[in-house]
């Protein structure tokens, strides 16, 4: 059985808006997150080209969307973050959130841009989703592509990050100090789709059967796609089951071409029911949403846990 998503429209579902200069070169890697009722959606948004090597002084910010289907967004007129002096000069990348308790934490990539290597993960934590308090740099490296898990686990809060080319796993009793750093997935040479790099797309999500993890691939080609891994309810940095082939590959034309050409790449899903939403950038450029049903999620685990 080789699971794949399945796109809601052949079009995107997020575009640039030309009047607002914050948002008028690209919006895309969405986090997302599903509460009281609603999917709220944090978008990365630039306001030229968003291919760093073709542009070297875009700006990035953080936009906020709600909507009630998943689908169908509303949008704030400003950006509710944006660059600041020092490690965030060059604005805020790629958020990710989950909710612990009644208090919401976003891990995100500040981006400095001040020489070669300048970028960190960073938190902020809200209440309301709009209003965020920054916390600065988590992990005092050149990092990226992390997020926490929803819940403590064993008495630990979880960080999941990419210390390239691999997705590492960490914990930490205080969100401050991170140990126990190791490898949880390593590239396959041999799935071309990610020989190159993988990290993660959005946070875990659990299930009866495990921590349902979404991730990236890039083949040496730079062609990202998606995949999908389980992991170990009690101990999380244990893989259970990886799908060798990817379940969402650059496709469309707005996929393909774009800021950034041949990405299909995800910080977020929403679970509405029975159906996962996963949300994707699209070239660096727009928004996409892909769909599958939670139960075939469940049938392909059923399959490869009964082994």
């Amino acid at each position: 059985m080789v699971f794949k998503l399945e796109r809601v429209s052949d079009k995107p579902i997020l575009e640039p808006k030309q009047h607002h200069e914050w948002e008028k070169g690209a919006v895309f890697n969405v986090g997302a997150i599903k509460d009281n009722g609603l999917v709220h959606m944090i978008y990365r948004a630039t306001d030229k080209n968003s291919n760093g090597r073709i542009c070297s002084d875009y700006m990035n910010y953080f936009g906020y969307a709600v909507s009630k289907d998943g689908i169908n967004f509303n949008r704030l007129e400003k950006p509710i973050l944006g660059p600041v002096d020092g490690q965030e000069q060059r604005g805020v990348e790629d958020p990710r959130i989950v909710k612990i308790d009644d208090t919401y934490y976003m891990l995100y990539t500040g981006f400095g841009g001040r020489f070669d290597g300048d970028f960190r993960i960073c938190m902020a934590t809200s209440k309301n989703l709009i209003d965020w308090e920054r916390y600065g740099v988590l992990l005092d490296e050149p990092n990226k592509d992390a997020s926490l898990f929803p819940e403590k686990i064993n008495g630990k809060y979880i960080l999941i990050h990419r210390r390239a080319p691999h997705i590492w796993i960490a914990y930490s009793d205080d969100l401050k100090n991170w140990t126990d750093h190791k490898i949880l997935a390593e590239v396959k040479e041999e799935n071309e789709w990610e020989s190159l790099k993988i990290g993660l797309a959005g946070p875990p999500f659990k299930t009866e059967k495990g921590w349902v993890l979404i991730y990236h691939g890039v083949s040496k080609e730079r062609r990202y796609s998606l995949g999908i891994m389980l992991l170990d309810l009690e101990d999380p940095s244990k893989v259970i089951y990886r799908q060798d082939k990817p379940i969402l590959e650059p496709e469309l034309d707005w996929e393909i071409n774009g800021c950034v050409p041949n990405v299909v790449f995800s910080c977020g899903q929403a679970i509405i029911d029975d159906e996962l939403l996963v949300y994707y950038g699209g070239a660096d450029t727009v928004t996409g949403v892909a769909k599958t049903k939670m139960s075939d999620v469940m049938k392909l685990f059923d399959i490869v846990t009964q082994r």
